[in-house]
């Protein structure tokens, strides 16, 4: 019997965690089973797809479905059933009823919704005689026997997983009970013991893989386990970029002690905000203090030796737009790396799918199911909000205007009116649908705050923050000085003494100019990036050298020859 397992994932870098599960299972409970992992994007041309899943021809295809995916998979599984008289379709994942029932008058499609390690015998005999029922259902955290099994062999990493994310999961189950949520759906947690996880990571690390994704819902559930692995990965973690989902509210400061101790690059959290209004939280049954989660993003960021993302949710219960605006400049004060803000959905089988009416919900019939209106914000509102989203997706997530942006927070600027402002700019510029820059965002920046009195400040922190980027040049907005940066390096070149204590020898000179950028700025600007100097204007080198941070900037110095 051959059966083939087809994960569509969203990019090919990521790699699909349940087709491994599901192969060990079949290959330990069908004898003789023949099973190839199949992994496609959401991008691979159509027809291309349908001939390699027909190529070899196979008894049985498996598909996994998801809100990004199950479209496509509708369509794969019509015409394969059309292609081949004989190939049977299972349909597994979070969509797999939504999928299924596209099928329910048509034969050779059975929907298995669940967990395939808490599978009955009746599937795998049923499976094995080709007489697959229309549904099997299964539940891992209400089976009384649990154990999570190693899903990866070593020449998966050679294969399958070479050049992609490594999905792990070393608990399965969540804290929280939020209702947007499908984890919502089950209670419990199961915890791997620690000696499986650390065995496991091993083999995992003897792959160095460039990033590990843990799975985990709410990692840090239980903070002194999680303690104990992030300490077993800061010892053989190497070179690979571990990703987790954590919970702000649970970071003792033993936990907040051992991370200031984590090396830069080694760990980056996801962390789930969604809102700070309490009428919110409580209605989307998320029991989270919103003021002690803040200080932990800004201890954790004080420490910038890990990547923060924070997310918000536009689209929940109880949030108007005067308290989601709230929620904005919340986050924004908590300074974390990354703000997404991404539209609630109204995800099939979720206690606030079973809301929606009480709510006052319109939401997409297709997947992902976005919502376009509530009884809080109308659909014009919402949509004001989508496009502030997007501005801070384009403007804000990325390295380019970190000083602006810690700049106008420490001064209590409204961030969700100036990027409300921002965005219906951009919309007029088509910026949306434009791919834009990091020198036209500078220009876009400048042009918004011109009028603005402190806008000679705006433009040197912009121009600080190019310069630290690594360019060696400087976008015609921000050639606002003499002499230029070609002048004042020439100049310096007979200026600087031989040596400089801390910057340059007598050896090292010449390259070193020859590698810098140099350019003055006011002790104003120089005091706002927290520098203390004691000259009216201040002459800054940009290093080629980087930092061993979470931006990576090149390294700055205070070169003490000035004007």
């Amino acid at each position: 019997m051959r059966i083939k397992l087809v994960g569509i994932n969203a990019r090919y870098t990521h790699s699909c965690l349940a087709l491994f599960y599901l192969r060990n299972e079949l290959e330990k409970k069908l004898a003789g089973v023949e099973t190839e992992i199949c992994q496609y994007t959401i991008n691979d041309p159509y027809f291309t797809l349908i001939q390699r899943l027909t190529e070899p021809p196979a008894e049985y295809v498996f598909f996994s479905a998801l809100i990004w995916n199950s479209e496509l998979i509708e369509y794969l599984i019509d015409d394969l059933l059309t292609i081949n008289d004989t190939c049977s379709i299972v349909i597994g994942g979070p969509q797999a009823d939504v999928v299924g029932a596209k099928f329910a008058y048509r034969g050779r499609v059975t929907v298995f919704a669940g967990d395939i390690e808490a599978a009955s015998e009746d599937f795998f005999n049923d499976l094995k005689n080709e007489a697959l029922r229309k549904r099997y259902q299964s539940s891992f955290l209400s089976s009384s026997v649990r154990a999570l099994g190693y899903p990866y062999r070593s020449d998966d990493f050679d294969d399958h997983l070479q050049n992609r994310y490594v999905y792990y999961e070393s608990s399965r189950g969540c804290p929280f009970f939020c209702t947007y949520c499908l984890s919502s759906a089950e209670k419990g947690i199961f915890h791997k013991s620690l000696v499986q996880v650390f065995d496991e990571l091993e083999d995992i690390l003897s792959h160095k893989p460039k990033t590990v994704r843990f799975v985990d819902r709410t990692f840090n559930d239980n903070p002194q386990r999680a303690l104990q692995i992030w300490q077993f990965i800061k010892e053989v973690g190497g070179e690979t970029l571990f990703h987790f989902e954590i919970a702000p509210d649970r970071f003792p400061v033993e936990l907040l002690d051992f991370l200031d101790t984590v090396k830069p690059g080694l760990f980056q959290f996801e962390i789930g905000i969604q809102s700070t209004n309490p009428e919110t939280l409580k209605a989307i049954q998320r029991p989270i203090d919103p003021i002690p989660a803040a200080e932990v993003i800004r201890r954790l960021r004080s420490m910038e030796n890990i990547h923060l993302h924070v997310d918000l949710i536009l689209g929940l219960p109880e949030e108007t737009s005067d308290s989601f605006c709230r929620s904005i400049n919340d986050v924004f004060k908590m300074e974390p790396h990354y703000i997404q803000m991404g539209l609630l959905k109204l995800l099939p089988g979720t206690a606030i799918n079973e809301q929606a009416q009480k709510f006052g919900f319109k939401a997409s019939s297709k997947p992902p199911y976005s919502v376009f209106a509530n009884q809080w914000m109308n659909q014009q509102r919402l949509k004001e909000f989508y496009w502030l989203g997007e501005c801070i997706e384009i403007c804000f997530n990325n390295r380019y205007f970190v000083s602006l942006w810690h700049y106008l927070v420490t001064r209590s600027e409204d961030m969700a009116a100036f990027f409300s402002e921002m965005s219906l700019f951009f919309f007029d510029q088509g910026y949306f649908w434009k791919a834009a820059t990091q020198q036209t965002l500078c220009r876009l920046l400048l042009e918004k705050s011109e009028e603005r009195d402190d806008f000679q400040l705006i433009r040197e922190l912009i121009c600080f923050d190019w310069l630290r980027c690594g360019h060696r040049f400087l976008p015609e907005q921000l050639c606002y000085q003499q002499p230029t940066i070609d002048e004042l390096k020439k100049r310096l070149y007979e200026e600087l003494p031989e040596e400089l204590p801390g910057v340059f020898t007598g050896q090292s000179r010449k390259t070193f100019l020859k590698r810098s950028i140099f350019h003055y700025f006011s002790n104003r600007a120089m005091g706002q990036l927290g520098y203390q100097c004691s000259t009216e204007n201040v002459l800054v080198c940009f290093c080629s050298e980087r930092e061993d941070r979470v931006h990576r900037f090149n390294i700055v110095k205070i070169l003490s020859i000035t004007d």
